[in-house]
């Protein structure tokens, strides 16, 4: 039993090393990302570039730069972007550099408003998403719908019973398994929530 738990404890002990390793280098990824957009920004405005540039800066990179990925004129564009949404990022903050580059390119390509894009964020974190389940949650407007529905179930429901209910009227999935999808039209929804 002490050998066990000596090899368990080893065992965490690595893996929070390893993850912590790893949210350090997405967290110098992102600044990077950010630093390299904020200088394109400012050169762009000071010198009214076009955006044909980053076709030329992206092969003099890759030229330059052999072993580096990354380094697309899409990316480019991206980091430009990323610079733009965030003006005042700085190393460490809250939510935007906990998750992947490709998360954080889906929630500001997707999502104008900065409540929103938190939201999504802090959903990644908290719920583990990969870039596709992100993705599909913002298209079924998962922000928007979150503590909207108005329903009974805490009054006469135990509260995990009640939780339960309120998860399940929100999922998407739900909705398309039994075929309501996009068809259903609320009243119809809610005429048959309240008859069954």
């Amino acid at each position: 039993p002490a050998y066990i738990e000596l090899l368990s404890e080893i065992k965490k002990k690595i893996s929070e090393a390893r993850f912590k390793t790893i949210l350090s280098a997405n967290k110098q990824l992102l600044t990077l990302h950010w630093e390299i957009g904020m200088l394109v920004l400012s050169r762009q405005e000071k010198s009214k570039w076009g955006d044909k540039v980053l076709d030329q800066l992206s092969k003099d990179l890759k030229r330059e730069l052999s072993d580096s990925i990354g380094l697309s004129p899409t990316n480019l564009k991206y980091m430009k972007q990323f610079a733009a949404t965030y003006p005042d990022f700085k190393f460490g903050q809250p939510l935007v550099d906990q998750i992947p580059w490709s998360h954080n390119v889906v929630i500001f390509q997707k999502c104008s408003d900065p409540n929103e894009r938190l939201f999504y964020a802090s959903e990644v974190v908290a719920n583990g998403w990969s870039r596709d389940e992100l993705t599909d949650q913002i298209k079924s407007r998962l922000f928007t719908r979150q503590g909207k529905a108005i329903t009974n179930f805490s009054a006469t429901l135990p509260d995990a019973a009640s939780d339960l209910a309120n998860q399940v009227i929100k999922d998407p999935y739900l909705f398309n398994f039994v075929s309501l999808g996009k068809k259903a039209i609320e009243k119809d929804l809610e005429a048959q929530l309240i008859k069954h």
